[in-house]
């Protein structure tokens, strides 16, 4: 009963500030206490009595009532972090004025005219007025940001109250030094504080309300959004005297968080889990936390002296000694900063667990809570990778990158037919770029695959490098089309890893000629001025394997043998005019590109069977996606490393690896095909929502020719290749006459105990294709980074039906 008298009473205070045609006074407490005072209401009640259309109605028609319903509510938050929240009264006043700023601040921020409202400066809210500390102005969003920064250290309202800060009184609040009263226990922290449901859910609450202050940035068109968002920048820098907690807090609650707890069966059905809610919110809070502008990328140099800028995170990390500049991030200097071996461990096993969590196969249906945050956490690990080269060694350095390589190939293939989940299978297909372009990553990937995960391949005894490149077919084969782009990327990823794999199955080597197949038809190569570039990338992973790994990989070598009528194809390429309109009008008569040419059907390798019953994820109608930006093209993603004898990287000049590339390669550089970067970058713009490059229609007045065709035949990697066939299939053909052999397994074991020592050419420069941070990559993780935080938060729909700009919201 009493919580329906407050819904009343706090309809009719909504009903009386959007009918009201006067301004209300500031001063009018009586009016505004009414919104938060003695107010017990849950953020969903408000979210239902406070309508989208009477917001935007008092927007429009009393934007002084709004502009000072705001106000009070940041000042009401302001006065109880500074008092310490030391009733229950204050402490419901704050969740009100959370709950509903939480609700309002969407609408002011969907409005350009309202853009700028919390950045003008108003009279310091929360001082009283003899105190003259020179800063009688200051900013609404400096103020509000502060002050939630206070109440996420309030003792008996966030975090546990010490005997002595109680002894000491509220009127000692703002001394309280926060580093003793960090969440949990991880990074930078030993002690392990008493879980209390009550704080989480008034954590979660105030997270929430500060990643709808960080939404601002959401009404912004992409073409906005290259400035740092402001109030990320006041939040990170050491205007906030919490900054390190907070990092310390929002990264250890993520990491440290176990959703199967002690395993007990359906728990999570039984208990609601609080500590689940609040690490998705410190997760989505500690991802936009980090953003940066690209230029800072230089700021954060891998060799910092980390002796000297220890990342123990105590107290004095910022105040003394390796003080950030000004202007810093500094949450992305304490992640940049971290070193010790056993902060890397937590770190990687707490996303390690998460990542994984999903994947997890239990006898009784359903008895193990299974997170969606993954998408997040992906996106959490390429900031650590990106920010923390220490960081990515320190996973290359065991097989621990295995644990994160299988639940990323195992949502890749999972959301690989899924249009709404376009995006996931990119951050997935990006952090695996980052990752291959280390040696150590290509080592690991010989490991044994024995762990089945649960998806829908061929059944096949080798290697995690066997799963990834089955995985990658699949993909390319029977994924949505939209995934176009990412095909040069997913094959430079396994052309940097080729060098490295000591011995691929059977099921693998034929995936790998199966995309030859497809990718040599010569109506695919005459179709698009990019198209001839897979060939190429896929004749450098042969000739690695060639001629680096070539006494394990006799399966490979086998498949090479049999189907050598592709290389003399290529070889014997027709450039004739007559040959190029004949290739094409079997192209128009086909149809869909994608339809045509990969379908699993034509693979004479594929097979029926797979590791069980299980299917991707199918498509719900109705479902929300976000859109995203175009993905810039693989030659703008990468830079070419050359490695040495002595296994260490040489940059190459841009001049220098067209060079190299020109006989081993397939970044062939045909500039009168292809779209300049000006011009990517104006039709970028114009991109659909899954970021595909529609690369044919890029040059819709192109069109084939002789000398097109002639310009990147010529420089066809197919040496080694043509010289083993010179050497080994006379050797094969002559065996199986003599022995009369029709077993392919005494081939292999030939295979496997020949040689090709000094018969080869001489072996070519390992080149590794390195990702490097560019405006157009970084863009795109915004975009996806927030349309995820947008459909993900729905319970209450917090930014639901307003005007975003930075991305477009589709129902499929």
């Amino acid at each position: 009963m009493g919580n329906s008298d407050s819904k009343l009473h706090f309809r009719k205070a909504v009903i009386q500030l959007t009918t009201k045609t006067q301004p209300v006074e500031a001063s009018e407490d009586v009016f505004w206490d009414q919104f938060w005072t003695d107010v017990n209401l849950t953020a969903q009640d408000i979210f239902a009595l406070v309508p989208a259309a009477e917001i935007r109605a008092v927007r429009e028609e009393s934007p002084s009532n709004l502009a000072t319903l705001c106000y009070k509510a940041v000042e009401r938050l302001v006065l109880n972090a500074d008092s310490g929240c030391v009733c229950e009264r204050d402490r419901q006043a704050v969740l009100s004025c959370t709950r509903l700023l939480t609700r309002i601040l969407p609408y002011i921020f969907e409005d350009p005219d309202w853009r700028g409202f919390f950045w003008s400066t108003v009279p310091k809210v929360g001082k009283s007025v003899d105190e003259n500390d020179g800063e009688c102005m200051r900013p609404l969003a400096e103020s509000l940001l502060t002050a939630i920064s206070d109440l996420l250290f309030c003792p008996d309202f966030t975090v546990e109250s010490h005997s002595r800060t109680s002894a000491d009184g509220p009127s000692d609040i703002q001394s309280i030094d926060s580093c003793e009263f960090i969440w949990e226990a991880g990074v930078g922290f030993a002690q392990t504080p008493p879980l209390n449901h009550t704080h989480d859910t008034n954590r979660a609450e105030l997270l929430k309300l500060l990643l709808t202050c960080f939404s601002e940035e959401m009404y912004q068109s992409p073409s906005d959004t290259h400035t740092l968002n402001p109030w990320v920048s006041f939040f990170c820098s050491r205007d906030n005297r919490h900054a390190l907690p907070l990092f310390t807090s929002l990264l250890n609650v993520v990491c440290a968080y176990d959703p199967v707890g002690y395993g007990v069966p359906y728990n999570h059905l039984m208990f609601s889990d609080q500590r689940g809610v609040l690490a998705e919110l410190a997760l989505q809070t500690l991802i936009v936390s980090l953003e940066q502008e690209l230029v800072d990328n230089s700021n954060t140099s891998p060799n910092t002296n980390t002796d000297n800028c220890s990342a123990d995170y105590n107290r004095n990390t910022t105040a003394e000694g390796c003080q950030a500049p000004r202007g810093e991030n500094l949450f992305v200097n304490y992640l940049s900063r971290i070193h010790r071996e056993e902060d890397f461990n937590f770190i990687l096993r707490g996303i390690s667990r998460l990542l994984n969590n999903p994947l997890l196969q239990t006898y009784l249906p359903h008895s193990c809570k299974k997170i969606e945050f993954h998408q997040e956490l992906l996106v959490l690990f390429w900031k650590l990778c990106d920010l923390n080269k220490k960081f990515l060694f320190y996973v290359l350095k065991s097989s621990d990158v295995l644990d994160i390589l299988v639940p990323i190939l195992f949502y890749l293939n999972d959301a690989r037919a899924n249009q709404s989940r376009v995006g996931l299978v990119h951050i997935g297909v990006f952090i695996l770029l980052l990752l291959s372009g280390e040696r150590n990553f290509g080592v690991r990937l010989n490991k044994p695959y024995i762990v089945r995960v649960p998806m829908d391949i061929s059944v096949f005894a080798g290697t995690h490098a066997d799963l990834l490149i089955v995985v990658f077919h699949k993909i390319i084969t029977s994924g949505h089309q939209r995934l176009q782009p990412l095909y040069d990327c997913l094959l430079t990823i396994i052309v940097n890893v080729s060098p490295y794999l000591k011995s691929l199955s059977m099921v693998a080597a034929n995936k790998l000629l199966h995309l030859l197949e497809v990718f040599s038809s010569q109506w695919f190569l005459f179709c698009s001025p990019v198209a001839h570039h897979l060939v190429f990338f896929l004749l450098e992973v042969f000739n690695n394997i060639i001629q680096y790994q070539f006494d394990g990989n006799c399966n490979l070598v086998y498949g090479i043998i049999r189907k050598r009528n592709l290389f003399h194809q290529l070889a014997n390429l027709p450039t004739d005019v007559s040959s190029i309109q004949k290739a094409l009008q079997k192209k128009s008569r086909s149809g869909s590109t994608h339809s045509a040419v990969f379908m699993e059907m034509s693979n004479p390798y594929s097979t029926a069977c797979s590791e069980g019953p299980y299917k991707t994820t199918p498509i719900q109608t109705g479902t929300l996606n976000a859109s995203l930006k175009a993905m810039p093209r693989i030659d703008k993603l990468t830079e070419t490393s050359q490695v040495s004898e002595d296994g260490t990287t040489l940059l190459l000049q841009q001049s220098d690896a067209a060079h190299s590339q020109s006989d081993t390669s397939s970044e062939i550089q045909v500039k009168d095909a292809e779209p300049t970067s000006g011009e990517e970058d104006q039709k970028s713009e114009k991109e659909d929502c899954d970021g595909s490059q529609k690369r044919v229609s890029s040059s819709s007045d192109w069109a084939p020719t002789p000398d097109w065709v002639q310009s990147w035949k010529s420089k066809l990697p197919l040496q080694t290749i043509m010289r083993l066939l010179q050497v080994l299939v006379p050797q094969v053909e002559k065996i199986c006459i003599d022995k009369g052999l029709t077993d392919e397994s005494e081939i292999l074991k030939f295979l496997q105990h020949g040689t090709l020592v000094g018969l080869l050419p001489v072996p070519h420069p390992i080149l590794i294709r390195k990702y490097q941070a560019n405006e157009g990559t970084a863009l795109w993780f915004r975009t996806y980074m927030w349309g995820i935080i947008y459909l993900r938060n729905v319970d209450p729909p917090v930014w639901y039906d307003t005007d975003v700009k930075l991305f477009e919201i589709q129902r499929i």
